[in-house]
């Protein structure tokens, strides 16, 4: 979401191999990547997060094809890592701890990744009351930080999630993340 630009870079790189190829231009073959890796690596960037909706993906297929295993175990995980990082980071005592910013930012994708692979995989999603994730503390915690380092995360709750829109979720969650 933060480097669209990765997409026209890679169809310019196609478009360059595919002149010298025309021009009959021998180049490293290390350095050049084969047309079936080119298309399948252009559809992963088309997506605007293309890593979690791989591991969103992932995750669906994983909770889908193993029937044995109840969903409630997959989502008890991931809302107790959601949980587990929104304490870490509205604590100060817990917060102090952390001398590496990056290490707060890290905390903050973490939490963010797995409510949107908790909203993808539960039946009614990470914004419906009955969820076990603390929706309001988690978006208040990521609007307490600097909008610089929050305002891709917002986004992606905002446009990666597939039950924000939902019936069941609250107005102020929605107003929360306006």
């Amino acid at each position: 979401m933060t480097n669209p630009a990765i997409q026209n870079d890679f169809s310019y790189y196609r478009r360059t191999i595919s002149r010298n190829r025309i021009n009959n231009l021998q180049l490293d073959a290390e350095s050049e990547v084969n047309n079936e890796m080119a298309n399948r690596m252009s559809l992963f960037y088309a997506e605007a997060t293309p890593m979690l909706k791989t591991l969103s993906n992932a995750t669906t297929k994983f909770v889908s094809e193993n029937k044995t295993l109840p969903i409630e175990d997959t989502t008890d995980c991931l809302s107790t890592m959601a949980c587990v990082c929104r304490v870490m980071l509205e604590t100060p005592e817990y917060r102090s701890r952390f001398t590496n910013t990056e290490t707060l930012l890290f905390c903050m994708r973490v939490m963010v990744g797995v409510i949107i692979l908790y909203d993808h995989v539960h039946p009614v999603g990470a914004f419906a009351k009955t969820s076990k994730i603390d929706m309001k503390g988690c978006i208040k915690v990521l609007k307490e930080q600097p909008s610089t380092s929050t305002e891709g995360l917002l986004n992606a709750l905002r446009y990666t999630t597939r039950h924000l829109n939902d019936d069941t979720t609250s107005k102020q969650i929605r107003a929360l993340l306006q």
